[in-house]
């Protein structure tokens, strides 16, 4: 998979100056957003609607839901990915139309629109029939309170009543996923009521608890004026038309502006952006130039806990040992002992007392401890317990066929493709090297015919992960069969000039898409399927 010896080609050599360019343009982004960029939230921009008409560009987003209404009526992903924004569209759509807002949309059209919602929710979206909700975070509060709150919206069509809807006058409430009930949800608001603080991770959900988010005490913007991270939670703690001059009215102006009226599930994320960024590009060997504004903002956001995705957020095993991990690569490294609250004595939980384990946020723990170990200094024995321990819980985790699964991403691809380079890199043993030759042989499986890969459909973003993972592979053990895989890859890629195209496959409260962060990953396979190096 490495170009011939010797002095580089003159394609090589073009090879590497587009790179840079490419760097450079993705390095420029950053700086030019400090606040980073996701794609647009159906879920997260119908909350904005239902709870801050009164923002710049209420209308923007009411057309904005309105064109993101599938043929079907729902919203979002596939199967059951779609519950949640669906959920949230139609509420937010039918809130506008009681109070008669709507704009150049028109009432009409907005009727139809929340005629459709509620028949993709009763007729395909709920009920024992229905694909069960996707592992999401706070899918367990958001559901019920969805339901809880579109069940007050047709309770008001009584009294405003709209001939296309009257089917769904005193229609019976929607039934809640198999195995959920709102009992997480009740506790979380009596904890509210009660005046005892939230768990912190919480805020980025606040809107799930109703009238009483506005002004909850014990909750409150940071800066940039954000609750949680989240326009919702932030819409949700303001309340009805606050001041211009506040922070959090401000922090939702901005994000209106930088997206048009939509807004992202999650902002800011400058931590995760960069760090992902940088991390990836290095790692695929890309030529490139970092401003010392980008690694002096990833040094300042560690503490003793590490960094949080974002401003609300509480820090997370995920983000920081990314942090560590481009830092070190780009020869600034940090002390890695801000890890050492979340290594559980197996694997590394993404936040202390978290609910299950997280495959990526341990390739990401490896990723970042494999790389420092070799100048581990007073904590090299820590280190080196850690990547033994990390190695074998990843080589446990592995399924027969060879693919992971996480919780924080919808494709296997992107989990195969952490736990894979992190394996080929750092791993200790044969079993890393027999785990890393498994898993090529599942992406060589499931190539499609075009030549790209993906879960759904073939996207830019999958097919990266698979280049990578076939290149890492082959460091490994060389395969003819993978060389002439990543060659259809990369034409296929080639093609692919723009990611906005690709579906949202990130998990938060909705599936989103890290703009930047699958930039870089595509330009990474691109630069790799070119025979460029991954380690060093």
């Amino acid at each position: 998979m490495t170009g011939a010896p010797g002095a580089p080609t003159s394609a090589a050599l073009a090879e590497r100056a587009t790179a840079a360019d490419t760097a450079g343009d993705l390095l420029a982004a950053m700086l030019a957003e400090p606040a980073g960029r996701s794609s647009p939230s159906v879920y997260e921009t119908g909350r904005v609607v239902s709870l801050a008409p009164w923002l710049t560009g209420h209308d923007e987003r009411i057309a904005w839901l309105v064109a993101r209404q599938r043929p079907d009526g729902a919203w979002g992903g596939p199967e059951g990915y779609a519950l949640v924004p669906t959920l949230s569209a139609t509420e937010a759509l039918l809130a506008a139309l009681l109070r008669r807002d709507g704009g150049p949309v028109g009432r009409e059209r907005l009727v139809r629109a929340v005629h459709d919602g509620l028949v993709a929710l009763h007729d395909r979206l709920t009920g024992p029939t229905a694909p069960p909700p996707p592992d999401l975070p706070a899918t367990d509060l958001i559901v019920p309170a969805m339901t809880e709150l579109l069940a007050g919206r047709l309770d008001a069509l009584r009294d405003q009543p709209v001939d296309a809807l009257a089917r769904w006058r005193g229609a019976r409430p929607l039934p809640l996923p198999d195995g959920m009930d709102g009992d997480r949800l009740d506790r979380v608001r009596m904890l509210l009521a009660a005046g005892r603080p939230l768990p912190e991770k919480l805020a980025h959900a606040l809107e799930v608890v109703g009238p009483s988010a506005r002004r909850a005490v014990g909750v409150g913007p940071v800066d940039p004026g954000t609750v949680g991270a989240s326009p919702a939670a932030t819409a949700a703690w303001l309340g009805a038309r606050p001041e211009r001059d506040e922070p959090g009215r401000r922090y939702l102006e901005d994000l209106v502006r930088q997206y048009g009226g939509p807004v992202p599930c999650a902002s800011p994320i400058a931590v995760f952006e960069r760090s992902w960024v940088l991390g990836t590009l290095s790692r695929a060997g890309v030529p490139m130039r970092v401003p010392a504004a980008l690694t002096d903002g990833l040094r300042a956001a560690l503490g003793p806990a590490g960094t949080p995705t974002g401003p609300g957020l509480p820090p997370d095993a995920d983000t920081t040992s990314a942090t560590l991990y481009a830092l070190a690569r780009l020869g600034h490294p940090v002390d890695p002992t801000a890890l050492r609250p979340y290594d559980t004595g197996e694997h590394f939980c993404t936040w202390p007392g978290e609910d299950g384990a997280s495959i990526t946020t341990n390739a990401h723990v490896l990723d970042a401890l494999g790389h420092l170990l070799p100048d581990g200094g007073p904590a090299a024995s820590w280190l080196a317990s850690a990547v033994r321990r990390v190695t074998g819980w990843l080589l446990d985790q592995q399924e027969p066929d060879g693919r992971w699964s996480d919780r924080w991403h919808a494709s296997p691809y992107y989990a195969t493709c952490c736990a894979t380079l992190a394996l080929a890199e750092y791993g200790h043993g044969d079993g890393a090297r027999r785990a890393v030759e498994r898993a090529a042989r599942w992406v060589l499986a499931t190539q499609r015919p075009d030549g790209s890969w993906g879960r759904w459909a073939g996207s830019a973003e999958e097919t990266a992960y698979a280049v990578q993972i076939l290149t890492a592979a082959g460091r490994r053990a060389g395969s003819a069969s993978a060389a002439a895989a990543v060659g259809r890859g990369a034409a296929w890629l080639s093609g692919a000039d723009d990611v906005d195209g690709d579906p949202d496959l990130w998990h938060d409260k909705d599936l989103y898409r890290p703009t930047l962060i699958v930039q870089a990953t595509v330009h990474a396979a691109r630069r790799l399927a070119e025979g460029g190096a991954t380690s060093g």
